[in-house]
């Protein structure tokens, strides 16, 4: 019998969600592109992932319906990738859809040659011609009929294509970074944020965390009080607005508008963890506790809904169940209503602006639907400020009925999980969480991050030292990525100053010296995304570019410099000035899209610390100095400590420069290093902190 369907044995949720499609569906896989050629036929590339509301549509629409699965089998070979599984795949055609049709999205539609040179490309396409958009009954006999008796013009197109990426990848220039372009970000900063609503750009509007962490640094290292109300606008917006979802907890992926009310209801696990660590920071910059509250609301969620029983974390959850997005959030009047006591019901709709006719207007026909998306209009505080009750009841009565709602809310179909984890998501959440273990002092956070790491040391690790990218149901596999080793090196990092084990330090400069060996570029610098020994697509490509999250690059060039510091390791130091150089030419025409990396290059322009902090292991001078370092926002200082009771810790090793700071007496005592010239020892905790004042 012949499998027409290819799909049903694999492992990501979101080929398995087409696996039974009447599309003949391949994997990415050798066969498929054999076949092309075998059959003379073109390939069409469909790229998604499991939580995307226009991937569903368009899946419903087309690939689930018997008459365009017809024509896509007669035409074409169908090959479906999930990005999250294979981003490499996803980052080459989605800059492929970019340099064709100006703009990028998913699902991404390519279509190319048996050589997997793409000659078409787009991104959700109807089932029927649509306001001037060509549908899938005509495009697909357009671009068969082409195929047939155009093929020199497919090729020339192809080569075009070809030519235009190969182009794109040698024309970075190597120039040195300058400190100005930090000024420079700051400026595109202010002229897109939103004065009103915070934010950046107009609708649709996502978090983009990386910018409010670059804000935090400009206003540490510049003074400038602006950049500090940009942040604290943003996320005070933020979590009052309709993007948080204020009974289960967490950030939905963004905003359909410019206020944060109306959500594209997805949550993903990066942005959990990019956004816990800019409230953080947010906390520690103002010690506002609003922040810290929000921080841990996030991890409340993350703890409770996306980690696994194994240890590591899920990817996301969708926007979609019962076949509507949103229909999970969202509430009626009368549902409120019978949940709720009449003095609650009050309150709850007075809060989160629950309206009997609704507040959410339905995309189709325009007019309210009688469902609400909870939202606030004002702080809770202002809110307070009206009623004649004191803050500490109302906050009790909001948990008693978040508890009542949150058990209804339950009882309904709840959106799919996408279950599979991801070696570099895991590692921002690993990030967050033992950081948030320091400024919050909360042990059951580092606990959940420590889990996970062990997790992916034995189960995405390789016997030959090699990360591998996802893990599902038992099967690890796919050659990790850059990302895959940057961001999990950066939660060790984090680990490391948490706990100041030392096994994490030297998991981590293993598993950088295997991130030079196998993505480094020998001429120009900078990392590939991937490696050199996998198998190679029609382009090898190394960027810097930012998106929702930080790049590869931006993090693994805030790794070298934080590990070159720490270590003193002059190699890292040399590598981190190249990468610096290597993207600075692309970085500086548009520096807001590359916030991540600025804010490296802003611990490498100087001046930058490390903290040394010595003493007995088990001593509540040395504890106390350590917590009060750790619980201050200071960006640009690194903090070791080195063990006075244990002559031969392993530290000493790995930090040579640690070895002749024995404190003074037996005193907890702390020297800031610059650049490993310590200056003064100190046993006074008070001058630590005005020294970074």
């Amino acid at each position: 019998m012949t499998i027409s369907n290819r799909l049903i044995n694999e492992k990501s949720p979101y080929l398995l969600q087409h696996a039974h499609n009447p599309v003949h569906w391949h994997p990415w896989h050798d066969s498929a592109f054999e076949k092309s050629k075998e059959e003379d036929k073109p390939i069409f590339l469909s790229i998604g992932y499991s939580t995307c509301h226009w991937c569903h549509v368009m899946a419903h629409e087309s690939f689930e319906n018997r008459e365009v699965a017809h024509l896509l089998n007669e035409t074409f070979i169908n090959i479906k990738v999930d990005r999250e599984e294979r981003p490499d795949i996803d980052k080459l055609y989605m800059t492929v859809c970019q340099v064709m049709t100006g703009s990028g999205g998913w699902p991404l539609t390519i279509i190319m040659t048996p050589d997997k040179i793409p000659f078409f490309a787009g991104t959700y396409i109807p089932r029927e011609n649509h306001f001037g958009r060509m549908g899938m009954m005509e495009l697909i006999p357009r671009i068969g009929k082409i195929w047939k008796d155009s093929r020199d013009d497919v090729q020339r197109s192809a080569d075009q294509v070809l030519f235009a990426l190969q182009r794109m990848e040698k024309e970075t220039k190597t120039v040195e970074p300058e400190k100005k372009i930090l000024d420079a970000a700051y400026r595109q900063l202010v002229e897109l944020h939103d004065l009103e609503q915070g934010g950046f750009g107009t609708a649709p509007k996502f978090p983009t965390a990386q910018h409010l962490l670059f804000l935090l640094r400009y206003w540490k290292g510049q003074g400038i009080t602006e950049a500090l109300a940009m942040v604290e606008r943003t996320l005070q917006a933020m979590r009052q607005g309709g993007i948080y979802d204020h009974l289960g907890f967490g950030f939905h992926r963004y905003s359909v508008d410019n206020r944060w009310r109306v959500p594209h209801f997805e949550k993903m696990l990066y942005d959990q963890a990019m956004l816990a660590m800019a409230y953080l920071e947010t906390f520690q910059a103002t010690g506002k506790k609003e922040y810290a509250a929000t921080a841990r609301e996030i991890f409340d969620y993350v703890l409770t809904d996306l980690t696994s029983p194994v240890g590591g974390f899920y990817s996301a959850e969708d926007a979609d169940s019962e076949g509507e997005e949103g229909r999970f959030y969202l509430w009626t009047d009368d549902e409120v209503e019978k949940a709720l006591d009449p003095e609650e019901a009050h309150l709850f709709r007075m809060i989160y602006n629950v309206e009997a006719s609704g507040n959410f207007v339905d995309e189709t026909s325009g007019r309210k639907d009688g469902k609400n998306i909870l939202f606030m209009s004002e702080s809770l505080s202002e809110t307070v400020g009206r009623l004649s009750i004191p803050e500490a009841t109302v906050l009790e009565k909001i948990a008693a009925i978040r508890e009542k709602l949150l058990s209804v809310r339950n009882s309904r179909i709840r959106p799919q999980r996408d279950d599979k984890i991801l070696t570099d998501w895991n590692g921002m959440m690993i990030a967050a969480l033992a950081r948030a273990s320091v400024i919050l002092e909360e042990p059951a956070y580092l606990k959940a991050a420590e889990r996970a790491t062990r997790f992916i040391l034995q189960t995405l690790h390789t016997e030959k030292g090699r990360l591998l990218h996802r893990y599902r149901e038992g099967d690890a596999g796919i050659d990790a990525h850059l990302d895959d080793y940057a961001f999990f090196i950066w939660g060790l990092i984090e680990l490391f100053e948490a706990t100041f084990d030392t096994a994490y330090l030297k998991t981590a400069l293993t598993l950088t010296n295997d991130m030079i060996a196998h993505f480094w570029d020998q001429k120009r610098g900078g990392f590939y995304f991937t490696a050199a020994d996998t198998d190679p697509l029609i382009v090898r490509q190394k960027d810097a570019a930012e998106g929702a999250i930080p790049s590869g690059n931006s993090v693994a060039l805030f790794n070298l410099i934080r590990l070159g510091l720490v270590t003193g390791n002059s190699d890292y130091m040399k590598r981190a000035s190249v990468t610096g150089s290597a993207f600075y030419g692309e970085i500086r025409k548009s520096p807001a899209g590359y916030t991540h990396f600025l804010s490296a290059l802003d611990l490498a322009f100087g001046p930058s610390y490390t903290i040394v902090v010595t003493g007995k292991k088990e001593s509540k001078d040395a504890k106390e100095m350590i917590e009060t370092i750790g619980r201050a926002y200071l960006p640009t200082a690194l903090l070791i400590f080195r063990p006075t009771d244990e002559p031969d810790a392993e530290i000493i090793t790995l930090a040579p420069f640690t070895k002749e700071l024995s404190g003074i007496g037996e005193k907890a005592t702390a020297y800031i290093c610059d650049e490993h010239a310590c200056k003064l020892p100190t046993t006074d905790i008070t001058k630590i902190m005005k020294f970074f004042s």
